[in-house]
């Protein structure tokens, strides 16, 4: 894989929230976080569009920039990951990150919230592939698998896509392509025998 990347198709988000419980049972993540969260603009109004949210994995990540313990890592493939044995807490990736990623566990005072949490891109953490120290810090590691993210195999429309950024783009930009004519509905097309120009 070359590089990683989430992308979601707001043409095809149905809001069903699959992406969010997948992630939850997957990673048996504590009550309180959500490493994924749909988020819905216009919602109920003509122009509604659903996308699906969570660590975008940045090239020049935000959160490593700003992590004063240096907890926060990127992998080969470009998957931004931390380590919650250096993590202090202190919630500056919490603010730095444009997504919302970083979330704590618990509620309380800075000191007292505990260790921050994140999308690990189903990737795990520093410790070693599918441990048990591994899943109980960060979840499954399906990458080490040979899988794709959950969030993505678990989305009913496939209106979000994972895995290595060249061909998401290719899978979207086809997408982009066949759309635009009929009633502009996506399946128009296949409905109606006509093929995209």
């Amino acid at each position: 894989m070359a590089r990683a990347k989430f992308l979601c198709d707001a043409e095809r988000c149905i809001e069903c929230n699959a992406c969010v419980t997948a992630c939850k049972n997957e990673h048996e993540i504590p009550w309180g976080i959500n490493r994924r969260r749909v988020v819905t603009i216009n919602d109920g109004k003509p122009g509604e569009r659903s996308i699906s949210v969570a660590c975008m994995h940045c090239s020049d990540a935000p959160c490593m920039a700003v992590c004063p313990v240096d907890c926060f890592y990127q992998t080969e493939d470009g998957v931004v990951l931390h380590s919650k044995d250096l993590c202090i807490g202190c919630g500056y990736c919490f603010y730095a990150c444009p997504f919302g990623a970083p979330q704590y566990p618990q509620a309380g005072n800075f000191g007292s919230r505990g260790k921050m949490d994140k999308c690990t891109f189903c990737a795990g953490g520093p410790e070693e592939n599918n441990s048990q120290a591994e899943f109980q810090k960060y979840g499954r590691n399906r990458i080490a698998e040979g899988k794709l993210p959950i969030c993505a195999e678990m989305c009913s429309t496939k209106a979000l896509l994972a895995g290595d950024g060249d061909t998401v783009s290719a899978v979207y930009r086809e997408r982009v392509v066949a759309r635009g004519f009929g009633s502009g509905a996506w399946g128009w097309g296949t409905a109606y025998d006509q093929k995209g120009g």
